[in-house]
């Protein structure tokens, strides 16, 4: 046929063509890899959402003291005491070990008992001094009740206490309670940031991209050395 000439687009543009090859060759594989760290991250987000001030249960007659465990005083003069929801949203689900036993006699900043995630141990301190009347038998069988109701069906002890008034003087009720939590949300975060930097872990299942808020049970699954970090540096209170 006359005017038609044939011309092999591999002789002229191959080289082109075989990068372009190349090129998707790569890309697609390190996309799709990707894109499914994306969707789990964002899984992960939308499983644990994010801790705020908003999501923290402070019931307005209980006292809280700086240790993050509450005291209240009922009507026979006996005292519960137990867990705060700022201390178990940071740690999550617990076991409890070592708790004591009624007759048992303990001080204002002994340790009363010890909470245990997947072999890391935290160890709380008794926010009034008395004899241990009656331990919550429901803190073996269910341990979830405590975080999911740690002021109804969550408390750990009934104590007769023995100096109520000078030992509960100091500590947070009502709106300066929710004022005090907020701040100890804060705190935490501080702590949280000089830790990340310090041991050099992997920030991105603790922190959201917006906002900067941390997603709940932010220690729950981070190594011991955090859980060591934060008994000293942020629980261990002085009273």
């Amino acid at each position: 046929m006359d005017g038609f000439s044939y011309s092999n687009i591999f002789e002229t543009k191959g080289i082109e063509y075989i990068a372009v090859i190349i090129f998707f060759a790569i890309f697609v594989p390190f996309w799709i890899i990707l894109n499914r760290k994306v969707k789990a991250s964002r899984q992960i987000q939308k499983k644990l959402g994010a801790l705020t001030a908003n999501v923290l249960k402070v019931p307005q007659g209980l006292l809280f003291s700086k240790n993050h465990t509450w005291a209240h005083l009922e009507m026979s003069g006996m005292a519960k005491v137990g867990l705060d929801d700022l201390l178990l949203h940071i740690t999550g689900d617990v076991k409890f070990n070592n708790l004591k036993k009624p007759g048992d006699w303990v001080k204002k900043g002994d340790v009363i008992v010890e909470i245990d995630r997947n072999g890391k141990q935290l160890k709380v301190l008794a926010p009034i001094s008395g004899e241990i009347i009656n331990t919550n038998s429901a803190l073996n069988e269910d341990p979830m009740a405590v975080s999911q109701d740690p002021y109804g069906q969550g408390w750990v002890y009934k104590m007769k206490p023995s100096n109520w008034i000078a030992e509960t003087n100091a500590y947070y009720l009502a709106e300066d309670a929710s004022r005090w939590a907020a701040m100890e949300l804060d705190r935490f975060k501080d702590f949280l940031a000089v830790s990340m930097k310090k041991y050099s872990a992997e920030p991105s299942l603790i922190t959201l991209q917006d906002g900067g808020e941390i997603y709940d049970n932010p220690i729950s699954e981070l190594p011991s050395p955090y859980w060591q970090d934060f008994q000293k540096d942020f629980l261990n209170q002085p009273f």
